[in-house]
């Protein structure tokens, strides 16, 4: 049998050679029997439409000036490197003439069509747009065999990703009349049913539920009604990055040795696909003696503090990991020395004696030197300047490595919100050689600036908004023609205006300007901002007018201590009232009004790490507003001789307010539940009991946040949803106000672009108008549901359904306790 193979390859192999080396008719001086060598004396090349002819030739390997034989390995090899580029649908060697020892040869190919366009059938025109983002098909490719498996894989596999298991892609060719071996590919497109798992089954658990077990896979789900912030779709890739999750779950529990033995996905009906789990346990295990190994910096007994864990407790691999390496929060041991600058730091736990159910550890430390940064890069800010960056970054030149540093500089420039949080990235560069570490900080720029477009209902009636953004603006540059792309951007500075109106009845303009770092050297802030707000109704002869004409000027800096979290604001601003029949702010119709006010804002803001979606952290502020205490240079003044304009020539109070609201990752991954629990308290009082409360700046609680027409003018507003605007306080204002809230947030997108999330929340709140009648816990309640949508440049979206538990004060509708807020660029939550 081998004898005959042989033979047949002997015979066969000459003859495929010969195949693709022809003579052309009337060149005799060949011999295929006996090969003769030869100078190339010129090389043509014939049927090319696109490719350079230098190109081939250079693939070819032969040169004008080579000795071939011929037949032999060189023309073989030419040929075979051209086959290898799979540009080619034929190629063939020919011999065009024959002088002496001379010979000259013509490499004739036929190329491989070309993409002349390509269209998909079977999906809607969204679809299509992802698709082609996908696949990358461009005008002129080369259509290759590699081209269309590719394809088709990559278009099937973007719909099996979304459930779509049975996805059938074929691509059909046709030929483009209007261009040279060009072609038209259909890609012809039926995903099928999506397929969604009916059931997870999960057998040989002992000691933990199936449930659990189940609710360990974060993205592989049953369907199930209660499953709302979820997706049961099968997608297999998914469903392989979920399984380690249930021996995680048992190794938290001490079941070092748990396995998946067995698993299998069946189809239970074309649109359903249940998944059975065999798991061993194996046995529950202990911690025992845990000594450490290599530490002369930090002693036995600190590291042991920080590990935190006694002698008998389970054996948790995910704790143990968490307190010895890169816990979210900082409290572990790697981050002890990486804070201090041993980047080269590690740390590896071994388990030297398993006896029983007790596992020995030994903590095998290498400490190595400390690391001083060398460099610190920032690459991809194509439009922020290199400063504003800069100052934002605590990694500095010559200082200690610290981890912690790196952390809170990500947190910093996320909060800027010039950047894509979800690519942006760290990219330590250690030399150990001289101990030093260069730091790459890898940025992508997002839309910042914001097209304000606000709708909402107040007072009865729409209220409506437009306004503009520059959330990186420029000043400097304002006067250099160059820098209008469309605005002079790059430096950091806000600019912001804005107009409000319901038509001729009610219009506002305002316009801001903040210089975050006022002089370039220190985080001292400077704002600007300018107001003018005209209300005015008239019925035949009844005319009624409130005009206000303000501004103010505001500094803040960043605090050093108690941490530098913490900063300070302070503001001094001036409001001018003329009030023409106006009878809304408690007996005061008639006259004008000066408002000189001082404001002093201490707050600490940690909440993070995006400043769109927070997941831990918190923010806490304590204000105070006043203006000065005119009264108390008035002497024994009669103020029940003084009339409504006189004692309010010149408003007086003090306004306090504090605010906290916390943010808690609720469980793990990517995408996690939220929880935002909030409170405020507000006060404002007077100097003089017998001039009494100021008619302004009083509170109103109650709607979405958005003022009604009452409520525009020298109020502040507060949110209570579930209740229309303002109907939790007095018709002239609350000097009390408590409020309380509780949100569960879950993200259905984190793309910067579009970032979306749904919320359950509970509220309460009350208002009050005298001292006597305050009680921080009698208060209205309510809960709903709402959805959350922010686009850079649109800002935020909100919707929210929300139900009252209690009647509004003064009213016995019974009809509907349910109330609609939404709003376009607005905050619906008020505090």
């Amino acid at each position: 049998m081998r004898k005959y193979i042989y033979i047949i390859l002997v015979v066969l192999v000459p003859t495929i050679v010969d195949a693709q080396f022809s003579i052309n008719s009337g060149l005799d001086d060949i011999s295929y029997s006996t090969p003769r060598e030869y100078e190339i004396g010129g090389i043509t090349i014939s049927g090319i439409n696109y490719f350079n002819p230098v190109t081939i030739r250079a693939i070819s390997g032969l040169s004008i000036g080579d000795k071939i034989k011929v037949p032999g390995d060189k023309t073989t090899q030419a040929i075979k490197k051209l086959w290898e580029q799979k540009l080619f649908s034929d190629v063939e060697l020919r011999a065009t003439k024959i002088d002496g020892d001379k010979i000259f040869l013509d490499i004739h190919i036929t190329e491989l069509p070309r993409l002349s366009k390509f269209k998909f059938t079977g999906v809607k025109k969204s679809k299509q747009k992802d698709l082609r983002d996908e696949i990358e098909l461009i005008r002129g490719k080369v259509i290759t065999e590699n081209l269309l498996i590719n394809t088709k894989n990559t278009v099937r596999s973007y719909f099996v990703k979304k459930g779509f298991l049975d996805t059938e892609v074929i691509i059909e060719q046709k030929v483009d009349t209007s261009a040279a071996n060009n072609v038209i590919l259909t890609i012809n497109i039926n995903r099928g049913k999506r397929v969604r798992i009916k059931n997870i089954n999960i057998v040989g658990n002992n000691s933990l539920k199936s449930g659990k077990l189940r609710r360990s896979l974060e993205d592989t789900k049953r369907a199930r009604a209660y499953n709302i912030f979820t997706t049961s779709k099968y997608i297999p890739h998914t469903y392989d990055m979920d399984k380690p999750e249930i021996i995680a779950k048992y190794n938290e529990k001490g079941y070092r040795d748990a396995k998946i033995s067995f698993d299998t996905v069946y189809r239970v009906s074309p649109k359903r696909v249940t998944i059975d789990i065999t798991v061993e346990e194996g046995n529950q295990y202990y911690f025992r003696n845990i000594k450490w190994v290599g530490n002369t910096v930090h002693s036995t007994k600190v590291l042991n503090r920080i590990l935190d864990i006694k002698k008998g407790e389970v054996y948790n691999k995910r704790i143990l990991d968490s307190r010895l390496m890169m816990n979210q929060n900082g409290r572990d041991v790697s981050s002890l020395y990486l804070d201090d600058g041993y980047l080269f730091f590690q740390v590896n736990p071994v388990e030297v004696k398993i006896e029983n159910d007790s596992i020995d550890f030994e903590m095998r430390i290498y400490e190595g030197k400390q690391a001083r940064v060398n460099r610190v890069i920032i690459v991809g800010n194509d439009k922020t300047n290199d400063h504003v960056i800069r100052r934002e970054i605590r990694t500095l030149p010559g200082e200690l490595f610290s981890r912690s540093d790196i952390i809170r500089t990500q947190r910093e420039l996320m909060q800027l919100g010039y950047f894509n949080p979800e690519t942006m990235g760290v990219n330590p560069k250690p030399n150990q050689e001289n101990g030093t570490v260069d730091i790459e900080y890898v940025l992508e720029e997002k839309p910042s600036d914001q097209i304000e477009l606000s709708g909402g209902w107040g007072g009865g009636r729409v209220v409506g908004s437009l306004g503009v953004s520059f959330n990186n603006f420029s000043a400097r540059n304002f006067f250099k023609k160059g820098a209008w792309r469309p605005l002079p951007a790059g430096d950091g500075q806000r600019l912001s205006l804005r107009a409000q109106s319901t038509g001729l009845g009610y219009q506002s303009y305002s316009m801001s300007f903040t210089e975050p770092w006022l002089g370039g050297r220190k985080p001292n802030s400077l704002s600007v901002s300018l107001s003018h707000v005209n209300l005015n109704n008239t019925n035949g002869d009844f005319t009624q007018s409130f005009k206000s004409f303000g501004g103010a000027v505001g500094l803040g800096r960043r605090l050093k201590f108690p941490d530098d979290f913490f900063t300070l604001y302070n503001e001094a601003s001036y409001q001018y009232y003329i009030i023409d029949n106006y009878t809304v702010l408690d007996g005061f119709s008639d006259g004008f009004a000066n408002n000189l006010s001082f404001k002093h804002v201490l707050s600490r803001n940690s909440q993070g790490p995006s400043p769109i979606y927070p997941t831990t952290g918190s923010t806490t502020t304590l204000t105070l507003k006043h203006t000065i205490p005119y009264s108390w240079f008035r002497g024994g003044a009669d103020y029940d001789a003084m009339s409504v304009q006189e004692k309010n020539l010149f408003v007086e109070y003090h306004k306090w307010k504090f605010q906290t609201s916390w943010f808690s990752k609720l469980t793990h991954g990517k995408r996690a539940f939220v929880l935002n629990t909030k409170a405020g308290f507000g006060y404002l009082g007077s100097f003089n009991k017998d001039l009494g409360t100021s008619p302004f700046e009083r509170f109103y609680v109650g709607g979405d946040g958005l003022s009604g027409v009452n409520q525009f003018v020298a109020t502040e507003v507060i949110a209570l949803r579930g209740y229309g605007s303002g109907d939790l306080s007095p018709s002239s204002g609350a000097t009390f106000v408590s409020k309380y809230t509780a949100e569960l947030r879950y993200p259905f997108s984190l793309n910067p672009s579009a970032t979306i999330y749904g919320l359950v929340f509970g509220e309460a709140g009350n208002s009050w108008d005298s001292f006597s009648k305050v009680n921080p816990f009698e208060v209205y309640k309510s809960a709903g549901l709402g959805i959350r949508i922010f686009m850079p440049m649109f800002g935020l979206l909100g919707l929210d359904w929300g139900y009252r538990f209690d009647q509004i004060p003064g009213r016995t509708d019974p009809n509907s306790n349910t109330e609609i807020h939404f709003s376009i660029g607005g905050n619906i939550n008020g505090w």
